[in-house]
């Protein structure tokens, strides 16, 4: 489960998947346990949910590269597009509201963009959460 967002940038619109991470980790028990993986470029943390084995990924980019570092992280762990759970804002989106999305385009989204593009692939979960237009 990626969290798409400008890492370091907290606490903004474009960062909410990130916030979501976080709010995840917390409810898993896990927040104390990021690290940093240098081979990923990214805050990582593992969880059990449900009997599923999940890791939580917080790219340490800017949201138009996130790719580089869930293709990495896709990678070290084996996964493949189709298993990893992308979230991310989504401006069409009245505040607040989610969605969930199977695959398909970026739909004017540059985060997700770059994952396509990194994972050569556009068969990612997505769980759009929305911010609405300023």
């Amino acid at each position: 489960v990626a969290g798409l967002g400008n890492y370091g940038l907290w606490g903004t619109r474009h960062s909410v998947g990130m916030a979501v991470l976080d709010r995840l980790a917390r409810q898993l028990a896990v927040a104390e346990g990021w690290r940093r993986d240098r081979r990923c470029c990214a805050d990582v943390v593992l969880a059990t949910a449900h009997g599923l084995e999940l890791v939580l990924l917080k790219p340490r980019r800017l949201m138009n590269i996130n790719g580089l570092s869930i293709a990495s992280a896709a990678e070290i762990y084996n996964l493949h597009p189709e298993d990893i759970y992308l979230v991310h804002d989504d401006l069409d989106k009245a505040l607040g509201k989610v969605a969930i999305k199977l695959g398909g385009s970026a739909r004017g989204h540059n985060g997700v963009l770059s994952c396509i593009s990194a994972l050569q692939s556009n068969e990612m979960t997505r769980l759009r959460v929305g911010i609405g237009r300023p």
